[in-house]
């Protein structure tokens, strides 16, 4: 999201201390409830919620961010996939339709080639074509502001936050007219090539858990959104687990031995918590130990799969981003993911320590990268202080705020905050 100058953010600051109204410190949530999120944290969220109403200064600061993004989306959307220039593969309009970012034409389109074919793959270089005639680019609009959205609400109790949210979820995900089908049968399509991909699930499980976690701040009792909405967005992601547990897509994501596969684990412990399944959430962080940190991190805490990328730093940072996510919803179902040690000496600390000397500023990120930005590594550092990351608690104060300001303390998950789609 683009950043806003410090005047503006001034302003909408002064704003919220005089006219947002903060709900009392003594109600759990606007609806009474502590919020039942997969990943963030509910509890904290109502401690928040009482130290904005007591006026704390950093979080008012904050708050004067996460309502400016709030505001900008009240004027935009609602989005559906029904309105893409061309269906996709199939037919069904009510399909979700992506295409693979880093493939590009070979040729000059004709009538008898118009996509331009062969496609040939440009690592970390993405065509500016795949974001047009698909639903890539409204679906990451939807997952935004939604979550910014619900947040907003959450902290200021303003109708028109939750109102928004509401209709943004009911339009993409439940009216018959213009609802997304729960699979993702033809994400990141390679035009004369294939239909869609496994690895396109990542188009949902690098964000979808926000969604998950909107869901269950709005089910507090948020203005306009009832319990026919809460039933059928349980119902939708009922189907969309069942789909990527059971679907050919979804095992072979499942079986990657990349980020693809760190933030499918994600996406399935977070959906498997949201619809009930308390111990198909607690299986899939437990065997993350072995299955993803054990081959995936290395005894330096280096993630050399990662480090093969021309983006090496977004893709490092990124894939920690699944990780800490991970280990904040095995916290809900009593599992430490912290504190793990693989057989090299392997884990979650020490992949955020390798990052902290570029992070800081403090030396050069010395492998491949084509934009290197410090702020990605903010949000993956202030969940390791959180966990008791000592050098990451030192580090904190020499973060790079990433545009739009840091919001870490009113949405204590981290996010892919170098935006790179795809």
């Amino acid at each position: 999201m683009s950043g806003r100058s410090r005047a503006a953010v001034l302003l909408t600051a002064l704003a919220a201390l005089g006219a947002v109204l903060v709900p009392s410190a003594h109600a759990a949530g606007p609806g009474g409830r502590v919020p039942d999120t997969a990943v963030l944290d509910g509890t904290r969220l109502q401690r928040t919620r009482a130290d904005l109403a007591h006026g704390d200064p950093q979080l008012r600061r904050a708050l004067g961010d996460l309502t400016t993004r709030a505001d900008a989306w009240l004027d935009q959307g609602p989005w559906t996939v029904v309105d893409k220039p061309k269906p996709a593969p199939g037919g069904d309009v009510h399909d979700y339709l992506s295409q693979a970012p880093y493939w590009w034409p070979t040729t000059t389109p004709t009538a008898d080639n118009p996509w331009g074919c062969p496609y040939v793959q440009r690592d970390g270089q993405r065509n500016p074509e795949v974001d047009s005639g698909t639903d890539r680019q409204d679906v990451e609009k939807v997952f935004d502001s939604t979550y910014d959205l619900s947040l907003a609400w959450y902290y200021t109790g303003r109708r028109e936050y939750a109102e928004k949210a509401g209709q943004v979820l009911r339009t993409w995900f439940l009216d018959p007219a213009t609802r997304m089908n729960p699979n993702l049968n033809h994400a990141q399509f390679i035009p004369c090539k294939y239909d869609g991909r496994s690895i396109g699930i990542i188009d949902f499980s690098q964000s979808y858990t926000s969604v998950v976690d909107a869901l269950a701040i709005l089910g507090t009792g948020a203005p306009g959104w009832s319990a026919a909405d809460r039933a059928g967005m349980r119902g939708w992601n009922t189907d969309f687990l069942g789909w990527l547990t059971n679907s050919g897509f979804g095992k072979e994501e499942g079986a990657a031995a990349n980020n693809h596969g760190s933030f499918y684990d994600m996406q399935l412990a977070a959906l498997a918590y949201a619809t009930g399944d308390k111990a198909l959430a607690k299986k899939t962080v437990l065997d993350a130990r072995a299955k993803r940190i054990d081959p995936q991190i290395a005894g330096d805490g280096s993630q050399p799969q990662e480090l093969t990328r021309t983006r090496s730093w977004h893709y490092s940072t990124f894939d920690l981003v699944a990780y800490t996510r991970l280990a904040a919803i095995g916290r809900h179902v009593g599992v430490d993911l912290w504190t793990y040690r693989g057989p090299a000496g392997q884990g979650l600390f020490k992949a955020v320590d390798y990052l902290l000397p570029a992070a800081t500023g403090a030396a050069a990120w010395t492998h491949p990268e084509l934009e290197f930005h410090r702020y990605a590594a903010t949000d993956v550092i202030h969940a390791a202080a959180d966990a008791g990351d000592r050098a990451a608690e030192r580090a904190v104060r020499r973060l790079e705020a990433p545009p739009g300001g840091d919001l870490w303390e009113l949405r204590p998950a981290a996010e892919q905050l170098d935006s790179i789609a795809g």
